[in-house]
């Protein structure tokens, strides 16, 4: 079974007096990558967030947030007011006006817009409380991710075996004509010799040698069985449950280099073009392999 590393999942919990709300984001990426971005009063949370990610989700990038909210019908966070602060600005705006001849109407909401006049003052939080919440609230959001990157991955192994099914039909058509065009190639390499030494006696022992030697050299039987093998070995990895991404790109590496051989040791134009068929369905596995965890 195949995931996608592209997901989405939420996940809320209730601890105490307030809703704790988790999300996870995640996308493709070579290896695992978690970043995780929570309020400054849980930063001691982080290594055992992280880690609750990692024992789920094996390759990918996660970003990881979480917030902290109070139950409707609570009372609203504390703000406080910095009042030497705020008298200092009046102050001043007071001596500007006075300087410049201007109406005094200053508003309090305008002093309120200066920086640091109003403060939050952060609530404090039971922490072990909080704890066993946000636990609770990020498993449900790895749930609801990993259900999304397996339905997507059923997409993708659908798509992929359908790929491999067509480069197997090319490998079928090549191998039928391969042992035809051996054979009508000795025979235009024999007419050919022939041709060039018409009126000179020949062994035919030492030629009959030669041309299969040549034979052998542009024979394509290997590349064919090791292709058929590469094609066992990735339908066997998406039948798997452990992450197969790098597996496949592997595998897709290694039947470019044979369809790659075929193409250069054929001499046949049908060949040659199921070879060039091969590698356009090489590159779209490619491409759909990238986001495979």
């Amino acid at each position: 079974m195949l995931r996608s590393m592209t997901g989405y999942g939420q996940g809320e919990s209730v601890a105490g007096e307030h809703t704790v709300v988790a999300e996870v984001k995640s996308v493709n990426n070579r290896y695992r990558d978690i970043v995780v971005r929570i309020p400054r009063s849980l930063q001691s949370l982080e290594d055992e967030l992280r880690a609750q990610v990692a024992l789920k989700m094996k390759r990918g990038r996660f970003d990881v947030t979480a917030q902290v909210v109070r139950k409707e019908g609570q009372d609203e966070a504390a703000l406080d007011i910095n009042m030497p602060l705020a008298r200092s600005y009046f102050r001043i705006l007071s001596t500007l006006c006075d300087e410049f001849g201007l109406e005094k109407a200053i508003r309090p909401e305008e002093i309120c817009q200066m920086k640091d006049v109003i403060s939050y003052k952060p609530e404090e939080l039971n922490l072990e409380e909080i704890r066993e919440g946000l636990k609770s609230a990020l498993d449900k959001a790895l749930e609801n991710c990993d259900a999304m990157r397996i339905k997507e991955g059923y997409a993708l192994e659908e798509d992929l075996r359908s790929r491999v099914n067509h480069i197997e039909k090319c490998l079928d058509e090549i191998q039928g004509k391969a042992s035809l065009v051996t054979e009508e190639w000795r025979k235009k390499m024999r007419e050919k010799i022939r041709q060039i030494v018409e009126d000179v006696q020949i062994d035919e022992a030492r030629l009959a040698q030669e041309i299969v030697y040549s034979a052998e050299r542009s024979d394509i039987t290997e590349e064919i069985v090791r292709s058929r093998s590469h094609l066992v070995q990735f339908r066997n990895a998406m039948s798997g449950d452990e992450p197969v991404g790098r597996k496949l790109e592997f595998l897709i590496q290694e039947l470019h280099r044979e369809t790659n051989t075929i193409g250069s040791k054929a001499s046949d134009t049908a060949i040659s073009a199921a070879a060039v068929e091969i590698k356009v369905e090489l590159e779209k596995l490619r491409e759909q392999v990238q986001n495979v965890e």
